[in-house]
């Protein structure tokens, strides 16, 4: 994400508020990938670390666009609850999944309530690329079809 606001932002409220939910999507993932590393095995774990560097990343800048643009960024939760418990290989890829399905539908909501053009194309990046990680991961876990149908809608 190349920083989206300029002097003379058109961020509104409703674009700031999607992306205080990217920036809390990108923290929900970043705590997946640091418990997840723990249950996969090595072949796998340089990828997940590559994930969460990609989302660590993205988080920075987000964090850095709302401080720019005079708002707060929301603070990462001390903790988050996973939809299954982590115990093994298989159900630490799917949490990947949930976790790149929850950032695709975060970034989705920012690409359709902006008008904000750098913003727009900032927030289709964070889409293609967390499209393509949750592909790796459903991919890994064995689900179908590995690309979403509709990239971040539920």
């Amino acid at each position: 994400m190349s920083s989206p606001q300029s002097p003379r932002s058109t961020i509104d409220d409703t674009a700031r508020e999607a992306l205080q939910v990217a920036l809390a999507a990108e923290h929900a993932a970043l705590w997946a990938y640091s418990l997840i590393v723990a249950f996969l095995p090595e072949a796998q774990v340089r990828r997940a670390r590559e994930d969460a560097a990609a989302h660590r990343s993205l988080r920075g800048l987000v964090e850095q666009t709302l401080t720019d643009i005079g708002a707060k960024p929301v603070s990462a939760q001390p903790a988050y609850a996973s939809p299954e418990p982590v115990t093994d290989t298989r159900s630490a890829g799917a949490l990947a999944v949930v976790a790149e399905t929850d950032a695709m539908a975060a970034w989705r909501s920012v690409l359709e309530h902006t008008t904000d053009a750098p913003l727009r194309k900032a927030a289709l990046d964070a889409l293609t690329q967390a499209t393509l990680r949750c592909a790796r991961w459903r991919s890994a876990t064995g689900m179908a079809p590995a690309i979403p149908v509709f990239p971040g809608r539920p």
